[in-house]
């Protein structure tokens, strides 16, 4: 049995906005290159152009969510390892393969020590690991560990593949242990969410709750004035297009 860290000099982890993703796969993409072309053994994909059966260390799922009042809304979930601080991937692991990094609480797995017994897949309730079929280990989320310590790579990529590539900013890297920090402040402000709390694992990574349909149309209503057209009668090109459209 592997033994946990009693504290670690620093939570690093991620803040994922619900609110803001719009379910664009691009950080998966990111995700699957970075830790094909760099980390460790190779992502490998079985029949990459059939069926999906390749190792993939983080996915977004999409859920339709129908509140007790409003209307339903789609909600894009992205899921990949949430670095507990009660990690039972680590405690389980027969080898001391998965284990927890005193100083910064990253879990990763030591692959030359693996076994591929899938025990802390067992035991992980988010079905954040994966056997990599070809390289006959565990897979899961470095948090990029290999591009956040890499002193050669600008100040703006050392953060993990999946925050650096999201187009719509709903993915936040930070240290938990500082108050101060982005993703504690986000964590603070928007009422930062635990995924299965009742799990007693601790999750270090955190999910902002998305807003209800009907307070985005309120947002809207309001700035509704500041879209009306500036010219009520406009020239040139739009002048001919808005008479155009008039004898129609």
């Amino acid at each position: 049995m592997t033994q946990l860290p009693e504290k670690t000099d620093r939570k690093l982890g991620l803040v994922i906005d619900l609110d803001t993703c719009v379910g664009c796969h691009a950080c998966v993409i990111s995700c699957k290159g970075w830790n094909t072309e760099n980390y460790g053994a190779p992502l490998s994909d079985q029949d990459p152009y059939g069926d999906a059966s390749g190792t993939f260390l983080n996915r977004v799922h999409s859920y339709e969510v129908q509140p007790e009042q409003g209307v339903a809304q789609l909600i894009h979930f992205p899921k990949s390892c949430l670095h507990c601080q009660d990690a039972p991937c680590v405690t389980v692991c027969p080898t001391g393969a998965s284990y927890k990094r005193v100083e910064d609480g990253i879990v990763l797995v030591n692959e030359s020590d693996c076994i591929g017994c899938g025990l802390c897949a067992w035991a992980c309730p988010y079905g954040a690991r994966e056997l990599d079929q070809a390289a006959g280990v565990m897979k899961k989320c470095t948090l990029c560990v290999d591009r956040i310590y890499n002193d050669t790579l600008p100040q703006e990529d050392r953060v993990p593949a999946c925050v650096r590539t999201c187009p719509a900013g709903a993915r936040h890297f930070g240290d938990f242990a500082d108050p101060d920090s982005n993703v504690s402040r986000l964590t603070a402000e928007r009422g930062g969410m635990d995924l299965m709390p009742e799990q007693g694992t601790a999750p270090v990574n955190k999910y902002l709750p998305p807003r209800p349909k009907d307070q985005i149309a309120k947002d809207i209503d309001v700035l509704a004035p500041l879209l009306a057209p500036v010219d009520e009668n406009p020239g040139g090109f739009l002048g001919w297009l808005d008479k155009a459209l008039e004898k129609l």
